[in-house]
């Protein structure tokens, strides 16, 4: 088993006790929850007599059920209109803090967490979401959970888990230009499977994640799920503690001091040991593009769909329901596909620098003909600095729309929905069947410049033409 990682001292430092069952009882410190896996939680709770334990470690928010173009109350959709009065009557009565909309902090969870200073070096964070891992850009452990322990969490602030293996990701080198984190993490998937990470949490290292932003790791460590680890974080360090330096719930004065030199002594030893290492060059990676229906299918933006004979026999099955279902040849190159929407967002690349890179090749150009684009800011704050810069005039004048904060067409819960067949250029982290809101829609994961660029053109294009 590991020694001496981040992971191991995190877990050791949280565990409360060791259960019948054998599995760890761990503390959590920040919990973090949203209108879609909660009410079930809460009214457990009710049914059982119980109270929050620490009501200040569980912080709320809504995202997934949002309008993102007219979010007047009451929401046109009934049902999200009563999970939101849902979560608003849980957390008043339960004393719970709520970022609800028009608070100037609402935002998608993984959004609206970092950007308040709630996710720090240390913590062990947990969300009834699947992409919590993105909290682990900042040396944190977090995990997705069900309702059933958004409940346990509610009512005794731990959760029952068994320890993970730790595997080191190593990727080293500087990106070409127009590659980027999601191409990294994309890559990533793509070589170890998307049942590779089973059992382990992963350790992103090397200098290409050193040099990498805040808001860039955690777009890699977003999609640790989707390779099958339960959570991906990468060590603290000068640019974790510049970034949350002065934020809303950093620690101030001496406790920044003291914060910063605890956050460093947990980084993992230089002569820890991993179950498992595996190293990358930075310079194999290309812009990456998926053409199946899960985020492992994916191949470089100038390959071509890979035939049957050329996978391992356990991936040809799926190979085959792939083409069928996305309606592609074997062998056809994966550029110039046809595009009908391009959707800009998600808890994966809905920040602040998204939408900074992605109106670079936007500026002063045109949305074919006969394309649907959107751009949907991560959270309200996302949103009143773009437009402080004045991206949103970038994006519409392009031919873009500009919507409010929400998780939008990542797995439509709301009104932005994928219509029939059509194809979808998504800067998101899931490809599944239905996955954007029709049972025959069909997706492409890629980064938000490459959405821009398949937007300009109609097709899935080379953003480094563009550059």
């Amino acid at each position: 088993m590991s020694k001496g990682t981040l992971f191991d001292k995190v877990w050791d430092l949280h565990t409360v006790g060791t259960l019948p069952s054998g599995q760890t009882q761990l503390f959590i410190g920040l919990h973090l929850i949203h209108e879609v896996t909660s009410p079930q939680a809460f009214a457990m709770l009710r049914e059982r007599g119980l109270k929050v334990l620490y009501p200040e470690r569980t912080v709320a928010t809504v995202d997934h059920i949002v309008p993102t173009e007219d979010q007047a109350r009451p929401f046109v959709d009934v049902l999200a209109e009563e999970m939101i009065q849902e979560l608003e009557k849980n957390t008043k009565d339960y004393g719970i803090r709520f970022y609800n909309i028009g608070s100037g902090s609402q935002g998608i969870v993984h959004v609206i967490a970092p950007e308040q200073g709630l996710t720090q070096p240390g913590m062990t964070v947990a969300c009834g979401d699947s992409h919590t891992s993105t909290h682990g850009a900042f040396g944190a452990i977090a995990f997705g959970i069900g309702t059933s322990q958004v409940r346990d969490v509610l009512a005794s602030q731990t959760l029952a888990l068994s320890k993970l293996k730790v595997r080191k990701i190593e990727v080293n080198g500087e990106l070409p230009p127009g590659v980027y984190a999601k191409d990294v993490v994309l890559h990533i998937i793509r070589k170890l499977g998307v049942k590779g990470g089973v059992g382990y949490a992963y350790e992103y290292a090397g200098s290409t994640f050193e040099a990498m932003t805040m808001e860039e790791r955690m777009t890699v460590c977003n999609m640790a799920i989707e390779g099958g680890a339960r959570c991906g974080y990468v060590n603290p360090d000068r640019v974790t503690f510049d970034y949350l330096k002065e934020k809303e719930f950093a620690p101030q004065g001496t406790a920044w001091d003291r914060a910063v030199e605890w956050w460093t002594s947990i980084r993992s030893d230089e002569d820890a040991e991993y179950d498992d290492v595996v190293t990358f060059d930075a310079a194999d990676i290309e812009p990456t593009v998926t053409w199946g229906i899960t985020p492992g299918q994916g191949i470089g933006v100038s390959e071509h769909i890979p035939t049957p004979d050329s996978l391992v026999e356990s991936e040809q099955a799926l190979a085959q329901e792939a083409y069928q279902y996305m309606q592609l040849t074997p062998g056809q190159s994966i550029k110039g596909t046809k595009i009908d929407v391009c959707f800009i967002g998600s808890c994966t690349n809905g920040r602040l620098s998204d939408l900074q890179e992605a109106a670079k090749f936007a500026q002063g150009k045109q949305v074919a003909s006969g394309v649907k684009a959107f751009v949907v800011p991560g959270s309200e704050k996302v949103k009143q600095a773009a437009e402080a810069e004045g991206l949103d005039k970038i994006f519409t004048e392009a031919g873009f729309e500009w919507r409010e904060p929400g998780c939008s067409m990542c797995l439509a819960m709301n009104p932005d929905k994928l219509q029939g067949d059509n194809i979808s250029a998504s800067s998101s982290n899931r490809n599944f069947k239905g996955r954007q809101g029709s049972a025959t829609g069909r997706t492409l994961l890629m980064s938000p410049a490459m959405v821009v660029a398949a937007a300009l053109k109609g097709e899935v294009t080379d953003v480094r033409e563009l550059v």
